[in-house]
């Protein structure tokens, strides 16, 4: 009986020394590039009511890091516009041992404490499209003071001799929350300022559901046909208000952003004035090298050659990308050039003679 016991302890023994020069052999294999642990790639994003998340952004994003790095892993998750929601999703990302968290934050500044418990366990944090606060490692979005100016210009063009500063708009901004939002609505004061009456200005929370309560209210306290223009921080919002201003039976001009292929639509129908194109391909491919850089301890300055002061104060590397305001005159040239959109897409029967008209079909 202990000549046995002694054969099983040897056994287990000769057995666990096995697992652990295994084991050690996988380290090894992983530090040389061999293991998926050690490439893993976190991606969270803020909310699935903005088109372009699921249809662009995360599948653009997965597939720059693919072919960066063939054996590198990318957990997903999304938000669902709930800070609470995305802080546990952070947490979640740290148990999992990503090495490198790609972050748009619904919430810049609450989702700060979450930045650092990442970065206290080693996880490079890369802020995507909206820059949250804390120890992020690079920034990658476009210039968005400057986009809120393409989006003041564009209403004040759309508006043409009516741009006097008689004239009443009503201004919806996006949710305070995102610093995005702040700059935005910075960059259309700066061009609206003193050209234009901004009568009535609240935050839409970037819903369209919101953004139509709001311009309701706004059409009760002014009086439709005194309304001369409609600021919209972006597209989704944009729709609620179309839909808002059609039912009070005007059609002032309205300003979007994000060019959602029903934007572009309704602007081809003449119920939008305007969006913002910020092409999704070079900021994904942009944050996506950063990633893979941080993830392989490689310097990525070349990529991030610009800098970003955060809400927290800090010096964030950065690449700042530039907008491109679209109207009627320019869908064909933008994001059907850049095949954001197919032609069928956009000229379905409703907007076939619209296509026509525009010189698309």
């Amino acid at each position: 009986m202990k000549a046995m016991t002694r054969r099983l302890v040897v056994g287990t023994a000769a057995v666990s020394l096995a697992l652990t020069m295994a084991a050690c052999g996988k380290t090894d294999d992983s530090k040389s590039g061999g293991g998926n642990k050690d490439k893993s790639i976190g991606l969270l994003l803020p909310d699935t009511v903005t088109t372009r998340y699921a249809k662009f952004d995360r599948p653009l994003i997965e597939a720059k890091i693919k072919e960066l790095c063939a054996d590198c892993t990318v957990s997903y998750d999304n938000a669902a516009a709930d800070p609470q929601k995305q802080a546990q999703q952070v947490s979640s990302m740290i148990a999992k041992g990503v090495k490198v968290l790609i972050l748009d934050a619904q919430d810049s500044v609450g989702i700060q404490s979450s930045v650092q418990a990442a970065v206290d366990k080693g996880i490079k944090v890369v802020a995507y499209d909206r820059l949250a606060q804390g120890p992020v490692s690079a920034y990658v979005s476009y210039d968005n003071e400057k986009v809120g100016e393409l989006q003041g210009q564009a209403l004040l063009d759309a508006m043409g001799p009516k741009a006097v500063p008689s004239s009443k708009i009503v201004m919806i901004n996006g949710d305070p929350a995102d610093p995005n939002a702040a700059s935005f609505k910075e960059g259309a004061h700066k061009i609206l300022d003193g050209k234009v009456n901004i009568a009535y200005e609240q935050s839409g929370l970037w819903k369209d559901t919101v953004a139509n309560q709001k311009v309701t209210a706004a059409i009760t306290s002014l009086g439709a046909k005194n309304i001369a223009g409609v600021y919209s921080a972006n597209d989704g919002m944009a729709g609620g208000i179309a839909t808002a201003l059609k039912g009070a039976g005007i059609n002032p001009p309205l300003t979007g952003q994000d060019a959602e292929l029903a934007a572009v639509q309704r602007i081809l129908a003449g119920t939008q004035s305007s969006t913002v194109y910020k092409a999704y391909k070079p900021e994904a491919d942009a944050t996506a090298e950063i990633a893979v850089d941080l993830l392989n301890g490689k310097d990525f300055k070349s990529v991030a050659d610009g800098v970003a002061k955060s809400g927290s104060g800090q010096d964030i590397p950065a690449k700042l990308l530039d907008a491109v305001s679209v109207t009627k005159t320019n869908i064909k040239d933008t994001v059907i050039k850049d095949e954001m959109y197919t032609i069928t897409q956009i000229c379905t029967a409703e907007f076939a003679q619209a296509c026509k008209d525009a010189g698309i079909q």
